[in-house]
């Protein structure tokens, strides 16, 4: 998310995430192995087999973005709607190819896994992102992590 800011600290938000991430599972050939929604970024591991990441992630982040700033917009009980929206189109000024606001980030962080050792230790360092955090003691007890068994997010296996 641009400037790093913390807007996954919602229980609504990180489910849109969850839903729109579902959406793309489900009608845009994504699979998705771990996930892990930080309360500033989200970290998976993922493939497409019939076209390329980017174009599912281009699509992800676009409607994703534009759900999320009307959900702030609209949500009456969002104590810091007037500075998310000013964060927002502040760091969308930067960037003349946006309409108004900036929500993620122009680019992606990618890196292709070769081994079975790279996999593992992605896997591991995205499922214990919320321990290091200081947010659970155990992977598994982050509601919005594949770590946890009983997450919404339609996984696919490794």
């Amino acid at each position: 998310m641009v400037g790093w800011i913390d807007l996954f600290t919602r229980k609504t938000y990180c489910d849109e995430l969850i839903k729109n991430l579902n959406y793309c599972i489900d009608h845009k050939g994504l699979q998705i192995f771990c996930f892990c929604i930080m309360p500033s970024h989200l970290h998976f591991i993922a493939k497409r087999d019939e076209e390329l990441l980017g174009e599912v992630l281009r699509d992800f982040k676009s409607f994703t973005a534009k759900e999320l700033i009307k959900m702030i917009t609209n949500n009456t009980k969002e104590s810091r709607k007037e500075w998310l929206l000013y964060m927002f189109e502040f760091f969308g000024n930067r960037n003349k190819h946006n309409d108004k606001y900036a929500f993620w980030q122009q680019n992606n962080h990618p890196f292709d896994l070769f081994t079975n050792k790279m996999i593992d230790q992605k896997v591991n360092y995205i499922h214990n992102n919320p321990v290091v955090a200081g947010y659970v003691n155990e992977p598994q007890n982050y509601i919005y992590s594949s770590a946890n068994p009983f997450t919404e997010l339609k996984l696919s296996s490794l």
